[in-house]
């Protein structure tokens, strides 16, 4: 079980280590071309990239941390770092929208005359940017469906929307040279801020979605369904007379259950615990890795 731990801690730093150097890769790329083209389409994607490369770096130290083994302060453990860690995030993808929706609007009506040059390098630099994140967010995926990591799945979710946001703004780029090839597409000199704020209306749908969870999280939310799955179960094992009081809590990648069960107050102690052991197993099916504790009540 150690080895197995090691191994799960080991691929889940690789999976984040990886998506912090990618973000430095991308934000570098980003800003760079953004300012030569003087898009800011790219220049939104270049603030998006820095706050991922935050992110990435705070998604790094949850999952160190987070697997911390339980202490006197921390009795269930430190997953919730990881709950943590997909509050700061959405927080800086909000912080993202602010600031490009002021952009946008600044140069559709207050400075509608800026220039955008839709350069080769401005189309290279966002296909990389669509490459780069597909690979990240698949390894993210990944990892976290293996083990259950919130940390993980939000940047997975994070970047996923990543290619989307930067399609839009190559849209916006190909609009911005088709109004200077074709007079009578002027008015599609203004797409490339329409793209960006399309980028931010992006930005703003899967902050809210990973804002929900993470608050769900924090709160003890438990896993819908699963408390009725649990009771069902249990009542159909021989022995049990009767299963309620069932308790989930979630804290990072952990489970905790606490059930109560009433069985025949007459049985011998070690029939008693082997019936705990099977209960223990039922649970485990329903949500492997589960920390299981079990109240067992004498009926009268």
């Amino acid at each position: 079980m150690a080895v197995h731990s090691e191994e799960a801690q080991r691929e889940k730093n690789n999976a984040a280590l990886t998506s912090v150097v990618a973000a430095v890769g991308l934000t570098s790329l980003k800003i760079v071309v953004g300012l030569l083209t003087n898009s800011l389409g790219i220049l939104a994607e270049a603030a998006h990239s820095a706050l991922d490369l935050v992110a990435a770096l705070v998604t790094l130290f949850a999952v160190r941390f987070s697997s911390k083994p339980a202490d006197q302060e921390h009795t269930y453990g430190h997953g919730k770092i990881e709950n943590l860690s997909a509050l700061f995030e959405t927080l800086l993808l909000l912080a993202t929208c602010v600031w490009i929706i002021y952009e946008a609007f600044q140069r559709l009506f207050v400075n509608p005359g800026t220039e955008v040059d839709p350069s080769i390098w401005a189309f290279i630099v966002m296909g990389i940017s669509i490459l780069v994140d597909a690979g990240r967010s698949r390894v993210l995926s990944r990892t976290a469906k293996k083990y259950n990591s919130q940390a993980l799945e939000a940047d997975a979710l994070h970047f996923s929307t990543d290619i989307w946001s930067s399609s839009v703004v190559i849209f916006g780029l190909l609009c911005v040279l088709l109004s200077s090839l074709v007079p009578g597409l002027a008015f599609l000199i203004h797409a490339d801020a329409v793209a960006a704020l399309g980028v931010a209306c992006i930005v703003v749908y899967v902050s809210m979605k990973l804002g929900i969870r993470t608050i769900y999280g924090l709160l003890d939310t438990a896993p819908k369904g699963l408390a009725e799955k649990i009771q069902a179960t249990l009542e159909t094992v021989p022995g049990v007379e009767n299963c309620h009081h069932v308790r989930l809590r979630g804290s990072g990648a952990h489970l905790f259950v606490d059930v109560h069960v009433l069985v025949n107050g007459d049985l011998p102690t070690r029939e008693t615990h082997a019936l705990t052991e099977l209960l223990e197993q039922k649970i485990d099916e329903l949500s492997p890795g589960a920390d299981v504790t079990i109240h067992v009540e004498p009926k009268d």
